[in-house]
């Protein structure tokens, strides 16, 4: 049985479980889960989701941009995006390394499970900001940033909610769970069977790092929508 981890990985901490330079990495949070492996990446300024597991080739269902897995992201960007901006979003912009493919972009309140980010972002007084979720089906380096600063509004916040079937629900900065995946048999991991068990039954358990006591965990959410 395949095993996958959903972690919340905090702001400015590395993809990885050691770094040269010293900064913060998954060690810190996972080191009593030898095996594990992350399946892609997060930016070391951005925050949300990330999934490891101890599976080769569902590690590689879930990386490999050509399974095209959907990928959902809470965007915090300067200025308030017209709606001009926001279809040049959804019909693809084009970027250095090519247009992108259309995304899934709306407007949205402030998530209702929001954390406080430390250190917080730099708000202006006299520059308003706006909440965005965009859904993509690509990897590329930096590519939700890029694409809203293309649009002409900067991200100053990015959070990824979800990742296919697997969404942060509950999880705050710092915490993980872990769940079983079956895969059939003979599988190559090109559609990863299991899904999230309902809230109150699920397989898996939530786990707060004992190295990170101070994470604030702010106002718990309600079920995901």
């Amino acid at each position: 049985m395949s095993q996958i981890i959903l972690f919340n990985k905090p702001f400015q901490v590395m993809c990885q479980f050691s770094d040269s330079d010293g900064r913060t990495t998954l060690k810190q949070y996972l080191h009593d889960m030898p095996g594990f492996y992350p399946a892609g990446r997060l930016d070391y300024d951005s925050e949300g989701l990330l999934l490891l597991t101890n599976d080769g080739q569902l590690q590689h269902r879930i990386a490999d941009p050509r399974h095209k897995l959907p990928k959902t992201y809470w965007v915090q960007v300067e200025n308030l995006p017209s709606d001009q901006a926001l279809q040049q979003l959804r019909d693809g912009i084009l970027l250095k390394d090519g247009p992108t493919l259309p995304a899934r972009v709306r407007r949205m309140e402030p998530p209702p499970c929001l954390w406080q980010r430390d250190p917080p972002i730099r708000e202006r007084r006299n520059i308003p900001t706006q909440w965005l979720e965009i859904t993509i089906r690509e990897g590329r380096n930096r590519q939700v940033r890029r694409m809203t600063a293309a649009a002409g509004h900067p991200t100053l916040r990015l959070i990824r909610a979800s990742i296919g079937e697997w969404s942060l629900e509950q999880l705050q900065p710092g915490e993980h769970r872990q769940l079983e995946v079956s895969l059939p048999a003979g599988s190559t991991a090109d559609k990863p069977a299991g899904k999230r068990p309902p809230p109150g039954n699920r397989s898996g358990s939530t786990r707060r790092s004992r190295t990170n006591p101070q994470t604030p965990r702010g106002n718990r959410p309600s079920r995901k929508r």
